[in-house]
């Protein structure tokens, strides 16, 4: 019997020896039955891309895409989505008969995430997000798409907040910034006290939110999710609130881009057990 053609995709980024990528990708692709398909990790930085892509053959059909090569990928794409183009960056290319085409799958994973906890977490009356970078600019995204009219910034950087703010503003939301927790210049009343809270700020950072007196009724997302359980999701958990970290994001964001790679749903649950094995966050 012949063996099916090889497809390929992988993850590209620096550093990438720590990506799941494969774990998730692998694990949906032996769920699917997709034996021909293989996934691997590709060490590169940005200036690296268009040599590397230009060099792939057509077995490649798909690449994941983490930092720093997001806003690389979507200069260097062909097509792009309305999402990756609104959003500046791309962690998403598709192989398609028009060259390659940019996707951000980063929204689908914060909006996967959030739909685990219930309709209460998607449904909050107010909003505040943690941060500034490029994964504060996903969780705007994603918190206009659940119908947020305004959002509380908080930014270490009021400079570096400049370009989030401009996206809001172009999201037709309003917005307010905050300095950091704990600052001379914090806020009275704290952004903290929102309902639904998306901390996108490294574990070093969060450090200054885990004293905070978080309560029953609140939501809190944490992108981060190494070590797991982060410290931001078990002090929040432990006052009462609602926490997912961002093992489950990840999740999400995999799963949409399988549904771009391959034509077929996902099988979440597959790749979940090989993501959080006993509640857990794999190596691999």
């Amino acid at each position: 019997m012949e063996a099916p053609p090889e497809i390929r995709c992988a993850v590209v980024g620096s550093p990438i020896g720590h990506s799941r990528s494969p774990l998730l990708h692998r694990a949906a692709y032996a769920a699917l039955g997709l034996t021909g398909w293989t996934y691997d990790r590709v060490e590169l930085n940005a200036a690296d891309l268009p040599g590397w892509l230009s060099g792939l053959d057509r077995s490649w059909r798909g690449v994941s895409v983490t930092m720093p090569v997001k806003q690389a990928a979507l200069a260097i794409a062909e097509t792009a989505s309305d999402l990756a183009s609104t959003l500046g960056a791309a962690n998403t290319l598709i192989r398609t008969e028009r060259g390659w085409h940019a996707d951000n799958t980063d929204v689908p994973g914060l909006l996967g995430a959030l739909g685990e906890l219930g309709a209460d977490a998607t449904a909050a009356t107010s909003a505040t997000v943690i941060g500034a970078g490029g994964t504060a600019s996903a969780a705007v995204a994603a918190l206009a798409a659940l119908g947020q009219q305004h959002i509380s910034v908080v930014a270490r950087d009021a400079a570096r907040a400049e370009t989030l703010l401009a996206l809001v503003d172009r999201l037709d939301m309003t917005w307010d910034l905050h300095a950091w927790p704990g600052s001379a210049k914090s806020s009275t009343p704290s952004p903290l006290e929102a309902e639904l809270l998306i901390s996108t700020v490294p574990a070093a950072a969060a450090r200054n939110l885990l004293a905070h007196q978080w309560r029953v009724g609140q939501t809190v997302l944490d992108v981060t999710y190494d070590p797991w359980p982060t410290a931001l999701v078990v002090a929040s958990r432990a006052r009462g609130a609602r926490a997912i970290g961002g093992a489950t994001m990840l999740l999400w964001q995999a799963a949409r881009q399988i549904e771009l790679m391959t034509g077929r749903p996902a099988p979440v649950e597959a790749m979940r057990a090989v993501l959080l094995p006993g509640g857990t966050l794999a190596r691999g």
